[in-house]
């Protein structure tokens, strides 16, 4: 039975396709050839370059199949396919460190409410996000932009396991906010995330915390 292998990667200049076949599954007659050097071999019966790529203990990739007649590589398909991993796992992380969320407070801010926003914010952070933490200023509240600059600072440190400063705090009309970037190696736990209120924690055991 023929299987596809449902693969895409962009290999030196050319798109490997989806899917992807390799070795026998490559029925055409013949295939331009390109070797595990990079050297252009030039077109050649499919055979002849599965030939060559057994005796070098390699596949032979059809890397773009939409050419005429089709371009093979010689190629290892199990480290193509680790590289291939590897390079989207390192643009996911990448991705992520740009990706800017946003968690937004307020002055008088309730204890309760700001450990919400706290977890919030570890979660973004744990998730290799940058956040944004924005202190809302509503009328006359703009007077005590002190409050808000305390309450920032009170995140950051709040945050200093899995998180450092990367923009200080900063106001901008009638918002003051500050930009949190993930450590790249944690230096302990969060500090809200784990928390579970004994509440919370008798009702997930079934335990009733009245005496």
């Amino acid at each position: 039975m023929l299987q596809h292998h449902h693969f895409f990667v962009s290999y030196g200049s050319f798109p490997i396709a989806r899917p992807l076949r390799i070795n026998d599954q490559i029925r055409i007659r013949q295939v331009r050839v390109i070797d595990d050097e990079g050297n252009q071999l030039g077109v050649m019966p499919t055979e002849n370059a599965l030939a060559l790529a057994r005796q070098k203990g390699l596949d032979l990739i059809e890397v773009s199949p939409t050419a005429v007649p089709p371009v093979c590589r010689v190629s290892d398909y199990g480290r193509l396919k680790y590289e291939q991993s590897k390079k989207d796992r390192d643009a996911r992380k990448k991705q992520k460190n740009w990706e800017l969320k946003e968690v937004k407070l307020r002055p008088k801010i309730e204890q309760h409410d700001y450990e919400t926003k706290a977890r919030m914010a570890e979660r973004l952070l744990l998730d290799g996000g940058k956040v944004k933490v924005t202190i809302m200023f509503r009328g006359r509240e703009i007077t005590y932009t002190s409050f808000g600059k305390r309450l920032l600072d009170r995140m950051a440190a709040d945050m200093t396991p899995i998180a450092v400063v990367e923009r200080e705090a900063k106001l901008e009309g009638k918002n003051m906010f500050m930009i949190l970037a993930p450590r790249p190696v944690p230096t302990g736990p969060p500090k809200f995330t784990s928390m579970l209120h004994p509440e919370k924690a008798a009702a997930t055991q079934g335990v009733s915390t009245s005496a």
